[in-house]
């Protein structure tokens, strides 16, 4: 079974980018819902005020499949709306070695 990670890049609306750093920690607490995601983590650029990055991995490509479809995860998700300038730039991977991670 290989498991599944990803980067995604997301860049706040000039303005609001307090607001979206509270939105991402309830998406971060609504993902609690999804079994098969096994880190789901916010992070803020230190160099690029308003630019927030997640590191996501999946058990699998069924959990990847299931993730955001939860009622809660729908709802923390759907806060989003009006907070990020374009759409987030995500990049797929496939872990290959970690300190701290079970692969």
């Amino acid at each position: 079974m290989t498991k599944i990670s990803l980067i995604a890049k997301l860049t706040a609306v000039e303005g609001k980018v307090e607001e979206l750093s509270s939105v991402l920690a309830a998406v971060v607490a609504a993902a609690e819902e999804e079994a098969g995601l096994e880190v789901y983590s916010a992070h803020a650029a230190k160099d690029e005020p308003g630019v927030f990055y997640f590191f996501e991995l999946y058990q699998d490509d069924e959990a990847l499949a299931v993730h955001g479809k939860g009622e809660g995860m729908k709802a923390a998700m759907g806060a989003f709306k009006g907070l990020l300038a374009g759409r987030p730039e995500v990049t797929m991977m496939e872990p290959v070695a970690a300190k701290g991670l079970d692969l």
